[in-house]
């Protein structure tokens, strides 16, 4: 889809971006981030976000992220930031020259976790899909456009109404990248309807 820049809003609009019609670039300002308090006990709530707004119950929006990651916890990928202690985000975070993190982290209530697992540290593009059913949420990546796999489903406790979604870069130490987002579609939902083990009885 063409990038409408009117369609999109700015939380902790970062200093340096550009915003074309199919492009947009973010170059990502040290030590910002986005997490709540679980393990570490900090918290970080001052990477730059930018979303679009619905009320769509069901539907699909994907992003290609290219970035030029390279020192520890470098990050950027796709967000739904509803406030401070309520988002989730999906994303390849640098470690070192051997490996990254690709992962996901909820947080509901004020409380995030992390979960991830290891990918070769040259990758440098990611696709991700994400989906919504309601207040239930389905994020999935591809290495191609294409084939996607799933990272997460999770429940949003305060996405039972309007949401917003779309995309976020951050640096938490001391470094700077320039996060690339193209090829974003907003779609009818592609996480299909559950179709296996029938819900628990009310009367049960």
């Amino acid at each position: 889809m063409a990038i409408d820049p009117g369609k999109w809003l700015w939380t902790r609009e970062p200093q340096k971006y550009s915003i074309s019609e199919n492009c947009i670039e973010i170059v990502t300002k040290p030590h910002t981030d986005l997490w709540q308090r679980t393990y570490y006990h900090f918290r970080n709530d001052n990477a730059p976000v930018l979303q679009m707004s619905t009320s769509e119950k069901y539907f699909s929006f994907v992003v290609k992220t290219a970035f030029d990651s390279k020192h520890r916890f470098d990050q950027c990928g796709i967000v739904m930031y509803l406030d401070s202690e309520n988002w989730l985000k999906a994303s390849i975070e640098y470690e070192n020259e051997t490996f990254q993190h690709l992962g996901s982290v909820v947080t509901n209530m004020g409380y995030s976790d992390w979960a991830t697992t290891a990918i070769d540290a040259n990758i440098k593009s990611m696709w991700y899909r994400f989906s919504r059913r309601e207040d239930d949420f389905c994020v999935e990546c591809s290495t191609d456009g294409m084939n996607y796999s799933q990272m997460r489903v999770c429940h949003m406790w305060k996405a039972s109404e309007d949401i917003r979604f779309g995309i976020y870069a951050c640096s938490p130490e001391e470094s700077s990248f320039k996060a690339t987002f193209s090829e974003m579609a907003v779609s009818e939902c592609k996480w299909l309807a559950h179709n296996g083990q029938a819900p628990d009885s009310e009367d049960a």
